[in-house]
């Protein structure tokens, strides 16, 4: 069964997003950098709920053109390449090597999980991590703390009143900066 791992930044204040959206305050420092692609080297499906799909095939298409930095001349191929899948009742297709999930979600992720193949990385989003792990999904959750209080926006999970427990896998510190702590589901 491959293994699906919830990859997301946060705030100190634990918001994913900013009080208007904003995602311009995570740090990829250069550990946090080397990090993420040994993470990205064990998975071969990127899984998306459909905000967090928008925002990235915004600009990971044309990701050179709008910037030129080394991780993006490195990740945009990647990216690019690598199958995806759109968790969404309300898109119904979507480009760039892509499925869209919106039916019986259950069933559509444990297939995916029953197939051949390297795991399965949920990059941010809120609601569609909500549900994965409401369904016992997730096997995974990396949660990379960012040393700022962005005062609002997106939570890294929606409020409700069920009490989920975790265990700490491991934590370490990416240039004394970004706390990168992950956690599996407890029995």
């Amino acid at each position: 069964m491959r293994k699906l791992t919830y990859w997301v930044h946060q705030s100190v204040d634990g918001f994913i997003s900013g009080p208007n959206g904003e995602f311009d305050w995570p740090e990829l420092t250069p550990e946090l950098t080397e990090y993420s692609y040994a993470v990205h080297e064990d998975v071969d499906t990127f899984l998306y709920g459909r905000v967090v799909w928008e925002f990235m095939s915004s600009f990971w298409p044309v990701a050179e053109s709008i910037a030129d930095d080394e991780h993006t001349r490195t990740f945009a191929p990647i990216w690019r390449k690598t199958p995806k899948v759109v968790i969404s009742r309300t898109l119904e297709k979507a480009d760039w090597n892509t499925t869209v999930i919106g039916g019986d979600l259950y069933a559509a992720v444990t297939e995916l999980k029953s197939r051949d193949g390297g795991g399965l990385l949920l990059n941010g989003g809120s609601k569609a991590a909500a549900a994965l792990t409401e369904l016992g999904l997730i096997d995974e959750y990396i949660v990379m703390t960012h040393p700022v209080v962005l005062g609002g926006g997106q939570e890294l999970f929606p409020r409700d009143e069920t009490r989920r427990k975790l265990n700490l896998a491991g934590s370490h510190v990416c240039d004394g900066r970004v706390v990168v702590s992950r956690y599996t589901p407890a029995g």
